[in-house]
């Protein structure tokens, strides 16, 4: 899928990814979580990366195997580094509204990888099937 990056591009991403992890066969509370994470990582390609830029787009790429759903969502933002961003659990962050999804991802996700682009940054998102 190739989307604009405008808010309303997110829900098209988190609809997709719920229909595929229901297609997986999660559970209900699992394919919610996966479609939430799904919908995380297009609203930080949208908001972060391409900050709403109308000259640049979204990519989100869905493959479902025999032992996994597989997630890529990319942006055409300037990069990302994952080590710099902050921890929503220090003290410092915990009463912050933001700064959190990449936490869920790394969370209800098996596999949560980063990868830098020319330009923009790419995150795979893999949940192995029941």
């Amino acid at each position: 899928m190739r989307l604009d990056s405008v808010l309303e591009s997110v829900e098209k991403v988190e609809t997709t990814a719920e229909a595929y992890a229901r297609e997986a066969g999660f559970d209900e509370d699992t394919a919610s979580n996966i479609a939430m994470v799904a919908r995380e990582a297009a609203v930080n390609a949208v908001l972060h990366g391409n900050k709403k830029d109308p000259a640049k787009h979204v990519t989100a790429i869905f493959e479902l195997s025999d032992s996994e759903l597989r997630m890529s969502i990319a942006d055409e933002g300037p990069g990302l580094d994952p080590d710099k961003i902050p921890d929503p659990l220090a003290p410092e962050n915990i009463m912050k509204g933001s700064g959190r999804g990449v936490f869920l991802m790394r969370a209800y996700m098996d596999e949560v990888h980063f990868r830098q682009l020319t330009p923009g940054t790419e995150i795979t998102l893999v949940k192995r099937r029941p």
